[in-house]
């Protein structure tokens, strides 16, 4: 039996990208799973998607909503028994600069991408810690590691997971709690994000969305989740998910502070992340007012 066999896992946006496919990977591996996602119409394919496993519940949840998600934490638990395994995936993205974008652009990937992890973390953890092994995983993103100009909200979002997993895996491990914990971070994978995201008036979608599936996103979702998986069984803190992801850290590890000039030159040499994605697609221009490159 494989290590997921017989485990019962909930995943939070597992109606398309990366959730779906962790959900039809696990459900090949004999899990349980408890699927949830905002949207019914992905949230339905995915159940049909995953009929290798042994049991399927869905629910319609907005991680946004915090006694949702306590309501539904304790629902996967009276309908299957117990949870061992969550991976809080659910995000969304905004791109434009920050003069452009709209308070409210900002508060929506905040509420999701940050807000979302700590409802479902603190939704499942007596229950992660009452099945006496019990795993968290929060999806962060190459983007939490680094600032990226127009993508500051999703940035921030991002890194404030990073910090928020980083400091649960300190406390389970202080307070010798049954409880592993997991960082995630991908780089560019093909789902449909940036096309579902929202655009400041400065940021030009189609443009934007033809860079990001022509040159970034260069990994498929199947094999992202084969890879998280990997990272979750071998019980990592943190798994790297793609040759950008793992550019990124590298730039950070080598350079620290000054990674920005670092993992422009990193980046143009491995040809993993166009430089002008990275600068929002700007030109700079020199002491002459000539646009450089």
């Amino acid at each position: 039996m494989g290590y997921y066999s017989g485990r019962v896992v909930a995943i939070t946006g597992a109606g398309a990208g990366i959730g779906r496919a962790l959900a039809i990977a696990l459900a090949g591996q004999g899990s349980t799973l408890a699927l949830s996602d905002r949207d019914a119409a992905s949230l339905a394919e995915t159940h049909r998607l995953c009929h290798a496993a042994p049991a399927v519940g869905t629910h319609l949840i907005d991680v946004t909503d915090r006694q949702a998600m306590i309501d539904y934490a304790s629902l996967v638990v009276a309908e299957f028994g117990r949870v061992e395994v969550v991976l809080a995936v659910a995000g969304v993205m905004h791109v434009g600069s920050v003069m452009g974008s709209e308070y409210s652009d900002v508060e929506r990937v905040v509420d999701v991408d940050f807000w979302g992890v700590v409802h479902t973390a603190t939704a499942f953890l007596p229950h992660l810690i009452a099945s006496g092994d019990g795993h968290f995983v929060g999806v962060s993103s190459a983007y939490g590691l680094i600032g990226a100009p127009m993508h500051s909200a999703y940035c921030a979002a991002k890194a404030a997971v990073r910090g928020f997993i980083d400091a649960l895996r300190q406390e389970m491990v202080a307070t010798h709690q049954p409880v592993a914990v997991t960082c995630v971070y991908p780089g560019g994978v093909r789902t449909s994000i940036m096309q579902t995201g929202s655009y400041a008036r400065d940021a030009d979608r189609p443009a934007v969305i033809a860079r990001f599936d022509r040159t970034v996103a260069r990994l498929d979702p199947t094999e992202a989740a084969v890879r998280i998986l990997r990272g979750v069984r071998m019980r990592r803190a943190e798994v790297l998910v793609g040759m950008d992801a793992h550019a990124v850290s590298l730039a950070l590890r080598l350079a620290g502070p000054s990674y920005q000039r670092v993992l422009s030159t990193l980046l143009k040499l491995t040809q993993v992340w166009p430089v002008r994605l990275l600068t929002g697609g700007h030109r700079r221009r020199n002491k002459r007012g000539v646009q450089d490159g």
